[in-house]
């Protein structure tokens, strides 16, 4: 029985012709993330009618958003806040600082409350994802406060489910809170199947959703 009403389910968005777009918007220090990213990205494609937009967030600190080249030399373009109302989904994610978010995502946040007024991203799904040195490095306060801006905007936060079996049998990154990856002391550790498999999840999960909120 279930299976056919999964099928009427499939029949019904592809009759719709339903399209969602996922933004995916992340910050990086040694291009862990953006290989997160890029991950995630092929879970949201992996779901038919969806499609991601992976996004880099500007560096802020010593040198500020004004004084970065337009498009950054590696990786994905600048985000731009304007993208926020379009997107049917937003997955957000970057490097652990001292257990928190960066202070380049935070400020890409900050930045948002013309959206946050008009609830431009209200009743929409969420994900986030994280990378650490070490393996106790902050990687679920990281997350967990990472949802909490989301969750102001109204957004529906979306985690990973135990029935994706990586996350018990791993044994670094992978999270009920969304994907995470232990990148080592020096940082250059490659991402091990479970955790590339968690974040291909991750993207697939909510672009599924995304799908199938869209009026």
């Amino acid at each position: 029985m279930s299976s056919n009403i999964d099928t009427k389910r499939t029949d019904t968005l592809d009759t719709d012709k339903k399209q969602a777009n996922v933004l995916v918007v992340y910050d990086t220090n040694g291009g862990n993330s953006y290989r997160m990213a890029q991950l995630i990205g092929r879970g949201v494609d992996s779901v038919k009618h969806c499609t991601a937009t992976i996004r880099a967030v500007p560096k802020v600190g010593d040198k500020t958003a004004e004084r970065l080249a337009a498009v950054p030399e590696q990786g994905a373009p600048y985000v731009q806040h304007e993208e926020l109302p379009g997107c049917d989904a937003l997955i957000l994610g970057g490097p652990t600082h001292f257990g928190n978010m960066s202070a380049s995502l935070k400020y890409f946040l900050d930045q948002s409350t013309e959206y946050w007024f008009q609830g431009a991203l209200a009743g929409k799904p969420a994900g986030v994802f994280t990378s650490t040195g070490s393996m106790h490095g902050g990687q679920e306060t990281t997350l967990l406060t990472m949802m909490i801006p989301l969750m102001h905007h109204g957004m529906i936060i979306c985690g990973l489910p135990y029935n994706n079996p990586e996350l018990m049998q791993t044994q670094r990154g992978g999270t009920p809170y969304g994907a995470s990856h232990v990148s080592g002391e020096a940082g250059n550790s490659v991402l091990s199947d479970m955790e590339a498999s968690l974040c291909k999840a991750l993207g697939e999960r909510i672009a599924t959703l995304a799908l199938k909120l869209k009026v």
